[in-house]
C-alpha cells in the first residue's frame, strides 16, 4: 500500500490539487481501500455470464469523520433514484456519462484548507479542492450540477453526481442533446471518464439497474451480491442484508411483511434474531 499512497501523492500535487504544509490544528489519517473501474464479464456461479465491475485498482481516502462530527450540515435535496429510473425507462437510445475526478473541480475557501489535512508516510499535506471524503461534498457537487445542467435536466437529460445520462427515442434526437451535454462540459472544464462512458446503446446499467425500452430490470451482478451473503446473526449484519435486499424492494412482492421479523430484531437490537426464515425468503425473491 506504500507505493500505492505515493503514486496518488505524487499525482495530486503535480496537478497541485494538493500542497505540503507544516502544523495545523487539524489532521486527519489516511485509509486505502479497493475500487471498481470499468466493466467486465465474468461467469456467476449459475454459469451465466454478468457484465460487472470489477476490482482492479485501489483509492486512497481521508478519515475526515472527526472533522464531519463538528461541520455544519448541507441538507440539498438528491434526486430520488427511483423517480430518475422512472424518466429514463421506455427509451430506445441512452448515451451514459462519467465525470473523472468532479470533486476536485471545487475550490476550497483559502481559510479553510489548513482543515482538510492529512498526515501519511510521506508527509502532511492539505487539499486546495473539495475532497470526496467530507460530509457536505455531495450535496455541494450536486448543487453545482444542477446549476450547471439546469436548463437540460429532464429535458432528454438526467444528472446524478457525476453520472449523466442522455436518453431518447431517436438517434438523431440523442446525438443532438449528446452535443449540447459535451459542450457544456466543455465550458466548465468538466472531464469524463473515457472507461465508463457508453454512447448510443439500446440499454444501461444506471444507479443499479438496467434501462431499456422494455423498462427497469435489476443488475443480475448485484443479485449475485444478495444471494451469496450470509445469514444475519447481528445487528450490524441484519442492517447490511436489509440495506441491500431493500435496494430492490419494488421487484420483491410484500417486501415489508416478509422483512418484518428482520427489522424487528434490527430496532430491538437483539443479537439473536432467529430469522434465517425471512433471510432466506428474501434472499429467493430478489
Amino acid at each position: 500500500m506504500m507505493e500505492v499512497v505515493k503514486k496518488e501523492i505524487q499525482k495530486l500535487l503535480d496537478a497541485d490539487i494538493i500542497y505540503p504544509i507544516s502544523d495545523s490544528d487539524w489532521v486527519s489519517p489516511i485509509h486505502v481501500v479497493t475500487k471498481k473501474t470499468g466493466v467486465t464479464v465474468v461467469e456467476n456461479p449459475q454459469g451465466k455470464l454478468i457484465p460487472t465491475r470489477v476490482q482492479n485498482g485501489w483509492r486512497v481516502c481521508i478519515d475526515y469523520r472527526k472533522l464531519n462530527s463538528l461541520t455544519r450540515k448541507d441538507h440539498f435535496l438528491l434526486p430520488f433514484i427511483d423517480q430518475l429510473i422512472e424518466r429514463l425507462a421506455g427509451k430506445t437510445h441512452y448515451c451514459c456519462l462519467d465525470g473523472f475526478s468532479g470533486f476536485f473541480q471545487i475550490p476550497v475557501a483559502l481559510e479553510d484548507q489548513e482543515k482538510m489535512m492529512f498526515t501519511c508516510p510521506f508527509g502532511k499535506f492539505a487539499y486546495r479542492c473539495m475532497p470526496f471524503d467530507l460530509c457536505n461534498a455531495l450535496d455541494t457537487f450536486q448543487r453545482c450540477m444542477v446549476i450547471i445542467f439546469s436548463d437540460f435536466i429532464e429535458k432528454g437529460i438526467e444528472v446524478f453526481m457525476d453520472d449523466f445520462t442522455v436518453y431518447c427515442n431517436t438517434f438523431n434526437e440523442c446525438l443532438f442533446n449528446l452535443s449540447k451535454v459535451l459542450k457544456r462540459c466543455l465550458d466548465y472544464n468538466l472531464v469524463l471518464n473515457y472507461e465508463k462512458c457508453y454512447f448510443m446503446v439500446d440499454k444501461g446499467l444506471i444507479m443499479g439497474h438496467i434501462v431499456s425500452s422494455n423498462g427497469i430490470a435489476v443488475d443480475p451482478a448485484k443479485i449475485d451480491v444478495i444471494r451469496t451473503l450470509p445469514y444475519p446473526t447481528t445487528v450490524k449484519e441484519v442492517c447490511s442484508f436489509l440495506g441491500h435486499a431493500g435496494f430492490y424492494r419494488r421487484f420483491i412482492r410484500d417486501f415489508s411483511k416478509t422483512a418484518q421479523p428482520l427489522c424487528v430484531g434490527y430496532i430491538k437490537g437483539e443479537t439473536d434474531f432467529g430469522t434465517r426464515g425471512a433471510a432466506t425468503e428474501l434472499g429467493a425473491s430478489v
